[in-house]
This record gives structure tokens, C-alpha cells and sequence, in this order.
């Protein structure tokens, strides 16, 4: 069966709503002129928000503590940024 998920690429949001307890997010990507650009919607029902929310802070803790776990334990002489590796899962 082939898969018909649909992916998005954002990289913030551009606007917020809540009508009839339905929550709506329009997502946004950076366009070429460096301003924000509708790249879709995320409509979530109200009473799932708070759940999804916590997934994301959930998900931003274990990349963060994933970060933490790759840098070398003596700091170099000169700050560099931390690196992400390109992928990785949680579970």
C-alpha cells in the first residue's frame, strides 16, 4: 500500500487561531527574500493541543540532552557552535 502522508517542510509559524475548538496553525518557510511564506496548515483539535505540545517539548529536551552527550568534555579555546547530527529517533 503506498503511503499517503503528506510532508511539510516549516521552518516557523506565520498565524494562530483557535475557532470552534479546533486549533490552527499556518506554517511558514523562509522564501527567497528572506520573509516568512505560508507553507501549509496544522489544524489540531483544542483538547489535543496541550498532548502535542508536550511531544514537541518532549523532543526538544532529548535533542538537547543529545547535543550535550556529543560535545567534547574540555571546552576548546574557541566557542564553536554545537553540531546535530543529520538524523536521528526517538522513541
Amino acid at each position: 500500500m503506498a503511503d499517503s502522508r503528506t510532508t511539510l517542510f516549516a521552518d516557523g509559524i506565520l498565524d494562530a487561531s483557535v475557532t470552534y475548538g479546533v486549533a490552527r496553525l499556518t506554517l511558514a518557510q523562509t522564501g527567497p527574500d528572506g520573509k516568512p511564506v505560508p507553507a501549509g496548515q496544522l489544524v489540531v483539535p483544542l483538547v489535543q493541543l496541550p498532548s502535542m505540545a508536550n511531544s514537541l517539548l518532549n523532543l526538544l529536551k532529548q535533542v538537547e540532552s543529545k547535543m550535550k552527550e556529543q560535545q567534547a568534555p574540555a571546552a576548546p579555546a574557541v566557542a564553536e557552535a554545537p553540531t546535530v547530527p543529520g538524523s536521528f529517533r526517538f522513541g
